[in-house]
């Protein structure tokens, strides 16, 4: 009997009265609301349990305290317009002395006017141009011990001059125009002449990576063999006199370390065209160190980065009023951003789950109610007026 009690008065605190399966009123409607809010707890579920399956990344922020790290630059640009002849690449740093201890692999790779390679390998490019791009292999072997004239422009360290760039190099210290190549020997031996009238109308794809100091400092890429000059950074163009430089340009891809989940690099994928010849194009880049911790503890030391971009027509290839060309100009963020991955929790999960069944079966008994006492309603009503 006591046990009887028990459960009789343990019946009594039931939220949840069953009604008898005679009394039961089974209707269309109430079949939709069912079907209806039984579709949308699958799909608020199947959505919440992809949000679960997510990392959760947390961001800091904290003063940049790394020192003796390289910075890894990854470039990929497409120049339609500008021959692989003409250009060079340079890194400099914030005093504008030509970067030490440049560990780079960067490639140009001749394109026809249509963006289509012209070559199936790509060159690889050494900083400065040293103008290996014009020389052609040497099909009659030389004496390794000749002297060839410079052609007046000898000098105390220069008497020799065995190749063309020797004789450009003799030249650009003499100050002479190096224009007239077909007295030359030299150049008319290595076809220099006539490799540049070959890619007079061709594009350029240059693309690789560089890794220079942790500095504030540039990169570019220009027309000319490069050369310090009183510690000031020019470019020669007398070996082109008359020529129009097209800077329109592509850039493919440009990032300052690894990708990381979620990074975005503001100049991928942008075009820019140049509606005049010899523009400059300058690329103020801020760069900011960011830590990358996934969630199995691995860390990812990497950058990201912001863009301003402006441009300027030069009136002359050389001089105050700037050098045609795309330069990317890149100083570094004292602070460094940390981001860390981490799991969501199991019991946000759950009690999300909970509310999505909870409140869409509330909701639809509300809803499947006021149809089905709207509908009786009116029901009645109509049945008054035809007993009247």
């Amino acid at each position: 009997m006591q046990a009887n009690d028990i459960f009789t008065r343990l019946r009594q605190f039931d939220a949840y009265p069953k009604t008898l399966e005679d009394f039961r009123i089974k209707t269309f409607a109430g079949a939709t609301v069912t079907f209806i809010s039984g579709l949308l707890m699958f799909i608020l579920f199947v959505s919440e349990f992809n949000y679960y399956l997510t990392k959760d990344v947390n961001a800091e922020l904290f003063v940049d305290t790394s020192r003796g790290q390289k910075l890894k630059i990854n470039v990929d640009i497409i120049f339609p317009k500008l021959s692989c002849a003409f250009l060079s690449i340079d890194a400099m740093d914030i005093s504008g002395e030509q970067q030490i201890d440049v560990d780079h692999n960067m490639f140009k790779k001749r394109l026809d006017l249509e963006g289509n390679p012209i070559d199936e390998e790509a060159e690889k490019q050494n900083l400065g141009d040293k103008s290996h791009e014009f020389v052609n292999a040497i099909k009659d072997p030389l004496d390794p011990k000749r002297c060839e004239s410079c052609y007046g422009a000898e000098s105390s360290d220069q008497k020799c001059c065995n190749t063309c760039e020797d004789v450009r190099e003799a030249y650009r210290r003499k100050g002479w125009a190096f224009s007239d190549v077909s007295g030359i020997t030299q150049c008319l031996r290595e076809g220099w002449s006539d490799k540049i009238k070959v890619q007079q109308n061709e594009g350029c794809e240059v693309y690789g990576y560089l890794e220079v100091n942790k500095v504030a400092g540039n990169f570019h890429f220009a027309p000319g063999k490069s050369f310090q000059q009183q510690h000031v950074h020019v470019h020669d163009l007398q070996a082109f006199p008359g020529q129009k430089f097209n800077l329109t340009h592509k850039i493919k891809h440009l990032s300052f370390g690894k990708d990381y989940p979620g990074i975005v690099n503001p100049l991928d994928k942008t075009d820019t065209i140049a509606e005049q010849s010899s523009v400059m194009f300058q690329y103020f880049v801020k760069i900011v160190p960011t830590t990358y911790v996934k969630i199995n503890g691995n860390v990812l030391a990497t950058n990201q980065y912001s863009v301003t971009k402006h441009s300027k027509i030069v009136s002359r290839g050389l001089g105050e009023s700037g050098l045609p060309g795309v330069f990317m100009m890149y100083e570094l963020s004292p602070m460094m951003v940390k981001y860390t991955e981490k799991q969501r929790s199991f019991m946000h999960f759950l009690t999300s789950v909970c509310a999505i069944v909870g409140g869409i079966f509330t909701v639809a008994g509300l809803i499947d109610s006021m149809i089905y006492h709207s509908a009786r309603a009116i029901q009645k009503k109509i049945d008054l007026g035809k007993a009247s």
